[in-house]
């Protein structure tokens, strides 16, 4: 948390040219300063942990590891470092999810600078901010049907991981992983793996 001084950022986003207007604008605050710019997810949490920045500001659609997944390893490893997410989409299970992994702000990509360095203040003072829009369509939205360990296999297998490298990583037995695929296609009433794939994403559940 803090409370006085410069509050120093880590960006992530990987559309180089959106990526250097952020750090531009940021940089003509007094009290900001942006420590290190990304445009791959997997950087996010070997970098925080060398540079320590009191907030990251993560784009949500990010190569290689997307901004929620990189927020919930970010708070496990670095939990002083709070969290603020932007993103281009409306799915409502996208916010549930950035809920879930104590993401301290979430806030769409059309927001004004203003705002966008007004969050970035409270949410390193220990507050938080999320936008009314996004909040209102979350909560009219249902949750997501699939379990834990369904959500987790599929979002790999969105990734294009095998059912062997998604048992490998995450100690399981293929035969064990291929059954959490079929449950969550039953679950989503959808005609394949691919077709569950797309419903999830979409709904913003993985």
């Amino acid at each position: 948390m803090v409370l006085f001084g410069v509050i120093r950022i880590l960006l992530a986003e990987d559309v180089a040219l959106l990526r250097s207007a952020l750090v531009g604008l940021l940089s003509l605050e007094d009290d900001l300063q942006v420590v290190a710019e990304l445009a791959s997810g997997a950087l996010i949490v070997p970098t925080a942990l060398e540079v320590q920045p009191d907030v990251a500001v993560l784009d949500i659609d990010l190569p290689d590891l997307d901004g929620l997944t990189a927020a919930e390893r970010l708070h496990e490893r670095l939990p002083g470092c709070r969290v603020l997410i932007l993103t281009g989409l409306n799915q409502p299970g996208q916010l549930r999810r950035a809920l879930a992994a104590q993401v301290a702000g979430f806030l769409p990509k059309d927001v004004q600078h203003a705002e966008l360095t007004g969050a970035i203040r409270i949410v390193a003072s220990g507050g938080r901010v999320l936008d009314p829009a996004l909040t209102a369509a979350a909560l009219d939205a249902s949750a997501s049907p699939l379990s834990h360990r369904e959500t987790l296999v599929l979002r790999m297998s969105a990734t294009g991981a095998s059912p062997g490298e998604i048992a490998e990583n995450l100690f399981l037995r293929p035969g064990t992983v291929r059954n959490y695929l079929t449950s969550a296609t039953v679950k989503l009433d959808a005609r394949n793996r691919v077709d569950a794939i797309r419903i999830a994403t979409e709904a913003g559940w993985i």
